[in-house]
């Protein structure tokens, strides 16, 4: 097995699309042989350590680098005075949505200070350590201006952006939501704080940089290599065909690694002027300024209904934190347009610009954040109406997309309710919060909706099969840690009818064919559409070969009369072991190239409205002195069409749970306010859940084929468990206690002062 492909060494009968297929990449990361961007070896390579500014906003006046360049061990000291020529960034809004990922990102280009610790040198050294330590003695002075951090006492300064993430409509508007809202019988109108979140993969953005004459090869951890690769190429100001990416294995990166960031251009510009290998890594501390961020939030929501509980009006306003630099509004109150019916609608994004770096893609990007707040309203509308929780969801259960009139390819939340109330033993659930306790526990029982949408972006794949029936597959996706190794293998297997262990999936390398790379859950149906066309057009090669083969019962035969199955080919009453018909009639092997368009350019994706859902349930535990809460276990049933690999989909569910629970209880980015600065910027402070943290969890699919999504009637699936998951924590918490906490996350000194009444 080595680092450039994954081969699977089992074999089972049947299809092979949906089976608990284990990673075929777990091997060599288990035994550590996997080969992370730090770790490849490519020749002497020296290491750049990257200095940050100590201010949010303002210029460097004068910076010394004398005392660093003369440190022993010290290649090079790069600054703003004497790195290579950049493009300007730019303005900061695009004028097209893909042009987010491509601009140019320069990187000491000049001596302002747009955000906290920006960088403002970088050290080159033959070690790391020689490198930090002249990073130290470089000697800065400022001209330091006020910059504006806050969001609430700033919500006098907000504007409506252009567009939202991903292109969607800033605003949507159905019929009269101020009429509406002020006839209502019952009305909840609420104001949420979410906070700033930080990703933090477990590896952190690295680089190598490597330059062979004109031509600089990229080893990174990148989700996206097409994007990343033409972003790199603008900022050095060098054709696209000069750069090569290569990101065989990530350490995680949940759309913080979507993009070219400081360590990659630092990495190639120093590379180039010392015509050795650089290496340049952000420490943890640093990820926290300069690798992105989910924005703070407010989020005011409106819900107007009858008596009867039917939603009459419905309002999502939301308020986010956007860099001054480069514009970033995430999409949060857009997944509310297609979730629940409701005759009049409004819904509408606001941006607060801050001196901060910018946001970016963080998993569930719009989702995550939007429905702690509108799945909390409707907990909050249900009990203010007398109804359970989920009779709530069901009446309001919309028959057509609500704004956009269209059907729905498929649409089984109300299965995936019911199925998860009965499973989680939802009749234990008290209408009345704080009235099931055991001892000094109050004990509570919470669920919330989810929802995802389905897309699918463009890809392409090529496929070729040797002399010995030996299959390769070749695509510049990536894998996150998603699976996506073993998913296609499993692809490849089952349409070609070979073993697990003839295929081998290459992934990773800008020179392979084109694909959407990872991120908004579209990666296995993107990337795997594409390679199950070009193993149709493989397929058809084969047949091609078989039906031209002079003396034989398939000559001039149509395609029925021939299969390729169980690593065999038969035609007529005869068959042939595929390994020995390709030696025999092809044995410098075939190959085929296939391919698929974004799923916005075609007729189903216009005709019907595509999402994934679920709905999860939380039991939780609150301690009646302390304040204390524990989660107990938490249950996530899911409809996300065709399951393409049982355990990969369940570990991506478990992971997005987890995420959720995080969100709820303890994940923050704490912002200084008077400094600009993330003052828990490292994992001692910045709280994620550990094992113990984690309860007892299960996942449970909805049996599910959308005909309308690609091939495999396969939807968008690994950031869905994030969806909602926090909102049923959240909701527990108030069944338990009956304290409400609307601000994010529910620490305990939240909701230890309520409690002083119902824990007598």
């Amino acid at each position: 097995m080595t680092d450039k492909a994954q081969r699977h060494t089992t074999s089972g009968g049947g299809s092979l699309i949906g089976k608990p297929v284990d990673r075929v990449d777990g091997p060599v990361k288990v035994t550590g042989t996997a080969t992370y961007a730090y770790e490849v070896a490519e020749g002497p390579s020296a290491f750049g350590f990257v200095l940050g500014a100590g201010i949010a906003k303002g210029r460097i006046l004068e910076i010394e680098t004398g005392l660093a360049e003369r440190t022993p061990g010290v290649l090079h000291v790069m600054t703003h005075l004497n790195a290579p020529p950049q493009p300007e960034f730019g303005p900061a809004v695009t004028p097209a949505v893909r042009e987010v990922f491509t601009r140019a990102r320069p990187v000491l280009r000049d001596g302002r200070i747009r955000h906290y610790d920006e960088p403002i040198a970088l050290v080159v050294g033959e070690t790391f350590e020689a490198a930090r330590a002249a990073a130290a003695l470089i000697q800065v002075r400022y001209e330091e201006a006020a910059g504006d951090f806050g969001l609430e006492e700033r919500r006098g300064a907000a504007y409506a952006p252009q567009r939202t993430n991903a292109g969607f409509d800033t605003d949507s508007a159905v019929g009269d939501f101020d009429a509406a809202f002020a006839e209502a019988a019952v009305r909840i109108d609420m104001t949420y704080r979410t906070p700033y979140q930080h990703h933090n993969p477990m590896e952190p953005h690295a680089t190598l940089a490597i330059w062979q004459g004109d031509d600089v090869t990229i080893h990174t951890s990148a989700q996206t290599l097409s994007n990343f690769r033409a972003g790199l190429a603008a900022t050095l100001g060098i054709p696209l065909e000069r750069v090569r990416v290569i990101s065989r294995y990530i350490g995680g990166g949940f759309g913080s690694k979507l993009i070219v960031h400081a360590d990659s251009v630092l990495a190639a510009l120093a590379a180039r002027i010392l015509g050795r290998p650089v290496k340049v890594a952000l420490t943890r501390q640093q990820m926290f300024a300069n690798a992105g961020h989910r924005a703070e939030m407010l989020q005011n929501v409106r819900l107007g209904a009858s008596a009867d509980g039917k939603l009459l009006a419905l309002g999502h306003d939301v308020w986010s934190a956007t860099s001054r630099v480069e514009e970033f509004c995430e999409q949060t109150a857009v997944f509310a347009r297609s979730l629940y019916a409701a005759p009049s609608r409004l819904t509408r994004h606001r941006l607060v610009p801050v001196d901060l770096n910018r946001g970016e893609w963080m998993r569930s990007p719009g989702e995550a954040p939007g429905m702690l707040a509108l799945e909390c309203a409707m907990d909050e509308l249900a009990e203010r109406l007398g109804l359970d929780p989920i009779e709530l969801r069901i009446r309001n259960e919309p028959d057509l997309d609500p704004e956009r009139g269209v059907p729905f390819s498929t649409r089984n939340l109300v299965a995936c309710m019911q199925e998860g109330a009965r499973r989680f033993s939802w009749e234990r659930r008290r209408s009345e919060p704080g009235s099931l306790r055991e001892g000094r526990k109050l004990v509570g029982l919470g669920m919330a909706a989810a929802i995802r949408p389905n897309y699918i972006g463009a890809a392409a794949a090529l496929v070729r099969i040797d002399a010995e029936g030996r299959v390769s597959a070749r695509l510049d996706m990536t894998d996150i840690g998603t699976g996506t190794y073993t998913i296609l293998t499993q692809i490849a297997a089952d349409a070609l009818g070979v073993p697990l262990a003839a295929v081998m999936i290459e992934l990773g390398d800008s020179r392979f064919p084109l694909t959407a790379g990872s991120g908004g859950s579209w990666g296995a149906a993107s990337a795997g559409t594409a390679l199950l066309r070009a193993c149709e057009a493989l397929k058809r090669k084969i047949v091609t070969a078989v039906r031209t083969q002079p003396g034989t019962p398939a000559q001039n035969s149509g395609t029925d009369d021939v299969t390729i199955a169980a690593g065999a080919v038969r035609f007529g009453e005869r068959t042939e072991v595929l390994a020995e018909f390709m030696r025999r009639v092809a044995p410098q092997g075939l190959d085929a190239t296939g391919s698929v368009e974004a799923g916005a350019s075609t007729e189903s994706y216009r005709a019907f409205s595509q999402h994934s859902y679920g709905a999860h349930f939380a039991e939780v535990s609150v301690d009646c002195d302390t304040g204390e809460i524990r989660a107990r276990r938490l249950l996530a049933v899911i409809g996300a069409g065709r399951i393409l690999n049982a355990k990969t989909a369940r570990s991506q569910i478990l992971g997005g749970m987890t995420w959720g629970l995080g969100a709820a209880l303890m994940e923050e980015s704490v912002l200084d306010r008077r400094y600009g600065c993330f003052v828990n910027h490292d994992l001692a402070e910045y709280h994620v859940p550990v094992n113990s943290d984690v309860p007892d969890l299960d996942v449970v699919f909805i049996e599910e084929n959308d005909d309308k999504a690609n091939p495999f009637g396969a939807k968008g699936l690994g950031e869905l468990g994030v969806c909602g998951a926090g909102a049923a924590i959240a909701n527990a918490v108030y069944n338990a206690t009956g304290v409400r906490v609307r601000e994010f996350p529910l620490t305990l000194d939240k909701v230890l002062p309520g409690l002083a009444t119902v824990a007598l």
